[in-house]
């Protein structure tokens, strides 16, 4: 009685199920539709950015690394010449960088930070020197990021 009972049950959902449209996402054969207030890739801003390291003492997942090209006590140019290392793989995109910086350098977007089977492809190295500033890589393969926007 009880195997006659769960037919009952079963049928019409599965006439339910088979008729009816999928409720999931088309992710791979379509662009996902992210929320405006997703926390997404980091971007830094080197212009605004002038090396203080709160983003990377406050960093929960140790994802920022500070590198000064000078740290001798005796010279001011520690401040001028540093390099921002961004490790995305570690990242936990909680937006602790973001919250902490006072100059608005750092901020997190809506885009999705894209896969790879090599970690040092993810790292995205920015420095700012006397020369300028820029994106550089440090490491084989590392990628270019650009400055960005912000969208306010």
């Amino acid at each position: 009685m009880s195997r006659l009972h769960s037919l009952v049950y079963l049928l019409p959902q599965l006439w339910r199920t088979l008729f009816t449209r999928p409720i999931t996402v088309r992710y791979p054969f379509a662009p996902p539709e992210v929320p405006p207030y997703s926390r997404g890739r980091v971007v830094i801003n080197m212009d605004l950015c002038r090396g203080c390291g709160l983003c990377v003492r406050d960093c929960p997942a140790f994802a920022l690394e500070l590198e000064r090209e000078d740290d001798s006590p005796n010279s001011s140019k520690g401040r001028d010449k540093f390099r921002l290392i961004h490790y995305p793989d570690r990242c936990a995109y909680c937006g602790q960088c973001q919250d902490v910086c006072r100059y608005e350098a750092i901020w997190l977007t809506s885009e999705y930070v894209p896969a790879a089977a090599d970690r040092d492809v993810l790292r995205e190295v920015h420095y700012k020197s006397d020369k300028g500033q820029g994106t550089g890589d440090k490491g084989q393969g590392a990628r270019d990021k650009g400055q960005g926007t912000r969208d306010k």
